[in-house]
């Protein structure tokens, strides 16, 4: 007799409306689905964050945006802009990404203070922050610092990837993060996961957020495999049942 619940996986997901090609149509669409599944979040382009909070009020999902998205380059200055600005529309949950070029500079007094910056910002309105790492740029030493700084900035969850490198989520990556950060804080995947399968082996490894535009797939799946009957989605922005 399985003890898994269908919101043990549904509130792993952050729904991922990222893409630069998404129509306004698809946004909206997107952001119902994510409410008819009852995933953990949206993550929506920033510009159409404050329709998303519009269209998820009354649910369980969070809205969320992105900060720095998706290269990490943005001056501090414009990532404690953009945090304001997506608090303003609404949002919960903000993934920032880390200045990359200066990871690999080894300037850590720069990455600290920048990722300091947002933390800041959403912590004092009681937001929660996502850092990005970007891994595939990245060896191991780089991403346990980075861990390090997390833990000690007290960011919500540190995250594998924007989606937009030239890789995403390992295993081992994961499981060097999760090894890697401190009591509290949390880790997110993204990129690469794109079945049930997959979702519950990186939940298996502590994983407890991971970015998916293969929502529907994933949670059809997880349905199944839980006895539950399969969600009907109309275009209305409903709770998932059954969980």
């Amino acid at each position: 007799m399985t003890t898994e619940k269908y919101s043990d996986y549904s509130k792993m997901i952050d729904h991922s409306l990222l893409m630069p090609t998404m129509t306004q149509q698809v946004l909206e669409d997107g952001c119902k689905l994510a409410a008819a599944y009852d995933v953990a979040s949206v993550c929506i382009m920033p510009y159409y964050l404050r329709r998303c909070a519009e269209i998820l009020a009354g649910t369980t999902v969070q809205p969320s945006t992105t900060i720095g998205f998706p290269h990490g380059g943005h001056t501090t200055a414009i990532k404690r802009a953009e945090s304001l600005q997506a608090i303003e529309d609404g949002c919960q949950e903000l993934d920032m990404v880390v200045n990359i070029s200066q990871v690999l500079s080894g300037n850590w007094g720069y990455v600290t203070d920048d990722i300091a910056a947002v933390i800041e910002v959403a912590h004092a309105a009681g937001r929660k922050v996502k850092v990005i790492f970007e891994n595939c740029y990245l060896n191991d030493e780089q991403k346990r610092k980075l861990c390090h700084i997390c833990t000690d900035l007290k960011a919500d969850w540190v995250k594998t990837s924007t989606g937009y490198g030239t890789g995403g989520a390992t295993i081992e990556d994961l499981r060097l993060m999760v090894e890697s950060v401190g009591p509290g804080i949390q880790v997110k995947a993204a990129g690469g996961v794109r079945d049930f399968t997959k979702l519950r082996e990186v939940r298996a490894l502590g994983v407890t957020r991971c970015g998916a535009s293969a929502t529907k797939t994933m949670l059809d799946e997880a349905r199944a495999a839980l006895g539950l009957p399969p969600i009907v989605f109309d275009g209305q922005a409903v709770s998932a049942k059954g969980y």
